[in-house]
């Protein structure tokens, strides 16, 4: 297994800053449940970590009540039966987010209609209100 987790072709994290912790999954799951600690708790210090300073920071400012105010993200993976099947998928749920917090939006110039649209716009307005000026009452002649 490598020893760090690929984000970009740029950037990369090691394995050692990522802490784990075993515990018990909830739910039903028989005899096994009580005894077995197959969910994966993922611990990762976003400030003390070797990201970018900008991937930090875009990491810090989301409203995601996984990340602490302490900058520690929590991934807690508990979808399979076995250990190795959770720490990969909190491994990939790591990774998504990270990438995520990499991808930068793109930048939205506004736009003004064109003065052929303002005027088809006004034409059907035109249109619309002599049909509804149509359905009045009839007035005697």
């Amino acid at each position: 297994m490598e020893s760090f987790l690929r984000i970009s072709p740029t950037i990369r994290i090691p394995l050692a800053e990522i802490q784990w912790q075993a515990v018990r999954a909830q739910g039903p799951g028989g005899q096994n449940v009580n005894k077995v600690s197959s969910a994966v708790q993922l611990f990762f210090s976003i400030r003390e970590s070797s990201l970018p300073e900008e991937v930090k920071q875009s990491l810090l400012r989301r409203a995601d009540k996984r990340i602490t105010s302490e900058g520690v993200l929590i991934i807690k993976a508990k979808a399979h039966r076995t250990q190795e099947k959770n720490y990969r998928e909190a491994l990939q749920r790591l990774q998504s987010l990270l990438e995520k917090a990499i991808h930068k939006p793109k930048k939205r110039y506004s736009t003004k209609p064109s003065r052929r649209a303002k005027a088809r716009r006004m034409d059907q307005k035109t249109q619309r209100g002599h049909l509804k000026s149509l359905r009045g009452r009839i007035l005697p002649p």
